[in-house]
């Protein structure tokens, strides 16, 4: 089965792991420090905190961020349940604003959603392509909202000129291997604001500060340190942020080779346009093109479930990104119900994701365009 996404793991990859693991530091060692400098500066932002997970580092930005019980933030349907669910967390309801023809956030969808209870907007650059992070960001100044951008999908595309990570507020990316780059598991929260910097720290390492300066109570010794929030162990490991580092130095090369996949697929299937819709990139907007996503239209737009199973049968791992975050039975459970976001639902009736990773072979790639060719011609 040929997967929808994989990881590319290469010598220097693993000699950079094995390294760590015959030094003398595993876990909170200098490789933390390390790889938080490097991702800061490739995305041209002040400041870096790494995770165990993008969750962990969406959950830690909302929380610097201030949402607490009781607070509504406004996100997008159309992601993986942790945009929503690392707000849950903390008490927080996600308020759900519809999508636009870029399937991200729709600004003027987002505006109608904002009330007193508001306290932030979480905005995700769906597949890797940036968001109307410029709108977004002005709504938020204007009602006073802090501005989070999940940008899980795309760690190295770029923004009017901008690499993602230095636009928003605060921006959480992931690191899972089917990520821009890998650390096995991981995540971070980039930041130009110090304040969320520090809250993030030490949320991170349970709420623990260690600085004496920051001592609410007098020390006992220089063993002494407190816990002054309700902190996680979200930290990450030497050995995983090795592995980080390594991988950081290769990422335009991986976004350049996941932006020719892109260009053949819609080079192949430009031919059907009567059939399909293909992603695209913008002027203004650089896609990462984490995920390479289609939707079937005309007669085909019913036929998802078919097409599906003949790519799936053909050897094709063929995947569909995301149902809708508010039809998952947890959240139904919760009272959101179907019709909430009339346009994310009707994209996630048509859409098919193929494969797209930087190490797909070009004879694999030629044979998802055959049959997917042969598919589509099936229904003529």
């Amino acid at each position: 089965m040929i997967p929808y996404g994989h990881q590319s793991i290469d010598d220097s990859d693993i000699k950079a792991v094995i390294k760590v693991l015959k030094s003398d530091w595993l876990s909170q060692g200098p490789k933390i420090a390390e790889f938080e400098e490097a991702l800061a500066k490739y995305c041209g932002a002040k400041y870096a905190v790494i995770f165990s997970s993008g969750t962990a580092a969406l959950h830690a930005a909302y929380f610097s961020a201030g949402l607490k019980s009781g607070d509504e933030f406004i996100t997008t349907p159309l992601t993986f349940a942790a945009t929503g669910n690392a707000g849950l967390y903390l008490g927080a309801k996600p308020v759900f604003a519809d999508i636009g023809e870029d399937l991200n956030l729709d600004p003027e969808e987002t505006v109608k959603k904002i009330n007193s209870k508001t306290k932030l907007i979480s905005v995700v650059d769906f597949a890797g392509l940036p968001a109307k992070l410029d709108e977004l960001k002005k709504i938020a100044r204007k009602h006073n909202l802090v501005l989070v951008e999940d940008g899980c999908h795309a760690l190295g595309a770029s923004y009017k000129g901008k690499k993602i990570g230095s636009v928003a507020d605060m921006t959480a990316f992931s690191f899972h291997p089917v990520k821009s780059i890998t650390t096995g598991e991981g995540g971070a929260v980039l930041t130009d604001n110090k304040d969320y910097y520090e809250k993030m720290k030490v949320f991170r390492h349970h709420g623990i500060v260690r600085d004496p300066s920051k001592f609410k109570n007098k020390s006992d010794g220089d063993w002494y340190h407190e816990m002054q929030e309700l902190g996680f162990n979200y930290r990450i490991t030497d050995i995983q942020a090795a592995l980080g580092i390594s991988q950081l130095k290769r990422l335009d090369k991986f976004i350049k080779a996941r932006k020719k996949i892109a260009s053949a697929y819609n080079q192949a299937f430009k031919k059907f346009s009567d059939k399909i819709k293909l992603p695209s990139d913008s002027k203004d907007f650089s896609s990462s093109w984490h995920i390479y996503i289609l939707r079937l239209k005309g007669k085909l737009e019913k036929k998802r479930a078919e097409v599906f199973k003949k790519l799936r049968e053909a050897g094709i791992g063929a995947q569909v990104h995301y149902l809708p975050v508010y039809l998952h039975p947890y959240y139904q459970s919760l009272g959101y119900k179907k019709g909430l976001c009339p346009k994310a639902e009707e994209y996630y009736e048509t859409a098919i994701s193929l494969p797209i990773f930087p190490d797909l072979k070009l004879k694999d790639q030629q044979f998802v365009i055959k049959k997917l060719n042969e598919i589509l011609k099936s229904y003529l």
